[in-house]
């Protein structure tokens, strides 16, 4: 069943910008690339650190801590030191709101 959450205003999220949020089930990502919006989990599965604060180039997040980059748009994890894909949530416009389902 979904469970979507509003996250942000559409407009206040602008391309190339993010923002984290604080859910229920996890600390998530929300990134808008090109005027699309995606939404990961805030978690390297490398080492368990925090992703969002990496530098981002293009639909690609670099870790902070270890370099491992991760795909913004599937999840996919690309380089070592990590090899396991990050989760990924469905995002929607509903009402001029960005909003996620955190239980998709």
């Amino acid at each position: 069943m979904s469970e979507w959450i509003n996250i942000v205003a559409e407009g206040e999220l602008s391309p190339g910008s993010r923002k984290v949020v604080a859910t229920p089930y996890a600390e998530i990502a929300v990134f808008n690339i090109d005027g699309k919006f995606y939404a990961i989990e805030d978690i390297c599965t490398h080492d368990g650190g925090e992703l969002a604060s990496g530098i981002c180039e293009g639909d690609q997040i670099v870790c902070p801590r270890h370099g491992a980059r991760f795909c913004i748009r599937d999840g996919r994890a690309l380089t070592p030191p990590a090899y396991e894909n990050i989760d990924t949530f469905p995002v929607r416009i509903e009402g001029g709101m960005v909003q996620v389902d955190i239980d998709g």
